[in-house]
């Protein structure tokens, strides 16, 4: 048999098994060589006889696949243009030498190991996950701890994915002017993982319009991961080469300044007419800008938010969310919201809606951004930036929308790894707005924190320009942004006292007890949430937290009447409607007497009681006015 070693004819990349085949022509055993150098690889094989039995044993690992013809067919078509290579067939000859039930072996396609669930607590598990092995759990899980999303997989998906269309279907009817401005997309990220960050660029180079989109600018908040050096570099790089028409510009902070300061530094590098000022962790819908910058030409004083969708951050799949408008408690902590009764009177959910705030992420005229002073760059790491932008551009003669027909995926990580607890620079930069802005309503900050409103420790910088900047602006007050804009927040003005209730006799304080329930109890003092009361001028005691909207019910604590020697702890009008008394008259270190039942409130044996007034004094932490 004549036999030349031409071509390989089929690599099973997965079985880690290559085969080459010659051609079979004439009989006998006839060698064509052609230098003995070029194939030298070949003289570890002993005889010819050696290479036939070689052969037909790699024929039957060839019939054992036949099954997976489309494997093959791809493999193939992608092998076609493949030369030779010495060290394959180094590798074909040392198989060769194998016994034949070696080469079997080979032949039977790997057994699915199930591994074990290494980290059954993890939230990364949870949905995801079920068939990996345990080196790539461990890699997973690691990387998700550093990072609070999925990297594992991120690094798997493609940088160009196709999203859902999530909008309204009256968007997709919705035509724009084509003289629209043009954009500056500033990218903020610390640490944010390669591949999602070339992921972002990707989707905002593809889904924007070349004539509207003029730069991208990438604020680098003091990343200390390599790959965020020489490799972004590279990649970036490549992109400004792909599309030379587009500026990019790099800002690196030297120490980590935080967010506020980060969307600043990107908004003074941007050029372009209007500024979109985006997480990094995001991905843009298609038509995602034209929407946006339509509100902005027709009305240069509105900034402008996309609606976001969510990004899953284990399994990185989008889920769709409904537009709503961007709102805030007392504390600060963002929220949504249902928007106005006028808006929902027009049944049109593909219109723009008025919004208090904005979540973080924002698109608005570049110039006049800086003419209302772009953000508060005394903010520290995280939080209230916000909430104190809302406030500033619709007190100082701008408006807020959130516009539904425009899009962006967005990610909600599992955790912040750069801060695991955000409380104390949430805290901090809530106090700092509240000085400036919230004029007598500042207070409240304080209340929902249980700071005390004189002297709580807690130093929120330098504000001096900021307050110079709302006077230069003549900015309206607080209490017209709460009528006009905001009047779902519960002013509190008739608030007394607050913080924890405590039982100066038996050195014990009023605790919500547990929940769900409706039975408060006495528990030594900690002074923390679910013993935080708040006495109002009316007489109600609220236990374990107060409310920040008119919309939601605080917790009254109750004579439930009868013969009950327990008190409850039911929403307000609840125990209104069941006749229960929640009215109570209380003097600072005195009884706390009901006003219906006249019965006190009292700890007898460690129990929270109700029973005859035997004296007993209790004292609330912080006055705020007298009572």
């Amino acid at each position: 048999m004549r036999v030349w070693i031409k071509r390989p004819l089929l690599v099973l990349g997965g079985i880690g098994l290559v085969v080459y085949v010659g051609m079979f022509l004439k009989s006998g055993y006839e060698h064509s060589v052609q230098s003995e150098t070029q194939f030298d690889t070949l003289r570890v094989i002993r005889s010819f006889s050696d290479l036939e039995t070689s052969i037909n044993n790699l024929h039957d690992v060839i019939k054992a696949f036949e099954k997976k013809q489309d494997i093959m067919q791809k493999i193939l078509e992608e092998d076609r243009n493949r030369p030779p290579a010495a060290a394959a067939v180094k590798q074909e000859a040392k198989q060769k030498e194998q016994p034949a039930a070696k080469i079997q072996e080979q032949k039977e396609e790997p057994k699915e190991k199930k591994s074990n669930k290494l980290f059954p607590k993890s939230s990364l598990f949870k949905e995801w996950g079920e068939n990996l092995s345990e080196d790539d759990q461990r890699e997973a899980q690691g990387l998700f701890e550093k990072y609070g999303y999925n990297v594992f997989l991120s690094d798997r998906l493609p940088l160009d994915r196709a999203l859902p269309d999530t909008r309204d279907p009256r968007c997709v009817k919705k035509t724009y002017p084509k003289d629209l401005p043009s954009i500056g997309v500033v990218l903020i990220y610390l640490n944010e993982a390669l591949s999602i960050l070339k992921r972002a660029l990707r989707s905002i180079i593809d889904r924007t319009p070349k004539h509207l989109l003029k730069e991208i600018v990438l604020v680098d908040d003091n990343s200390s991961n390599e790959d965020l050096k020489g490799d972004f570099d590279a990649y970036v790089k490549s992109l400004e080469q792909q599309n030379p028409g587009l500026r990019f510009t790099r800002v690196r902070h030297n120490e980590q300044r935080g967010l506020a300061f980060a969307r600043a530094s990107g908004w003074r590098a941007a050029t372009a007419d209007v500024v979109a000022i985006l997480d990094a962790h995001i991905e843009v819908h298609e038509l995602w800008a034209e929407p946006l910058l339509t509100q902005i030409k027709a009305d240069r004083t509105v900034v402008t938010s996309p609606v976001f969708d969510r990004v899953n951050f284990d399994d990185l799949k989008v889920i769709k969310y409904f537009p709503a408008a961007h709102a805030f408690d007392w504390a600060l902590w963002c929220m949504y919201e249902g928007f106005s009764d006028d808006y929902n009177k027009l049944k049109d959910a593909s219109l723009p809606g008025k919004s208090p705030s904005v979540m973080g992420i924002l698109v608005a005229d570049r110039k006049f951004l800086g003419e209302i002073g772009v953000l508060d760059e005394g903010m520290k790491v995280y939080g209230g930036e916000n909430v104190e932008l809302g406030i500033r551009v619709w007190t100082c003669g701008g408006s807020i929308e959130v516009v539904p027909c425009s899009k962006i995926a967005h990610i909600e990580r599992a955790h912040k790894p750069y801060m695991p607890d955000l409380a104390p620079a949430m805290k901090r930069n809530a106090l700092r707005v509240a000085e400036v802005w919230m004029d007598e309503y500042k207070h409240n900050v304080n209340l929902v924190w249980n700071l005390p409103f004189e002297n709580h420790g807690i130093d929120i910088g330098d504000v001096s320009e900021r307050k110079k900047l709302r006077e230069r602006l003549n900015c309206k007050p607080f209490k017209w942004y709460l009528e006009n804009v905001y009047p779902k927040l519960d002013p509190l003005d008739n608030l007394v006292a607050f913080g924890g209730m405590k039982n100066l006799d038996a050195d014990m304080c009023i605790d919500q007890g547990p929940v769900p329930g409706h039975t408060p109890i006495s528990y030594h003092c900690y002074y923390y949430g679910p013993q935080m009361t708040y006495y109002r001028t009316s007489g109600e005691l609220y236990v374990g937290g107060i409310k920040s909207h008119k919309y939601n019910e605080n917790r009254c604590i109750a004579d439930v009447g009868n013969k009950e020697t327990e008190p409850g702890l039911y929403p307000c009008k609840e125990a209104m409607q069941k006749g229960m008394g929640i009215y109570w008259n209380f003097t600072q270190g005195k009884e706390l007497k009901n006003k219906q039942t006249e019965r006190c409130l009292e700890i007898k044996n460690g129990k929270l009681l109700i029973q005859e007034c035997s004296g007993q004094r209790w004292e609330i932490q912080n006055i705020i006015k007298a009572f």
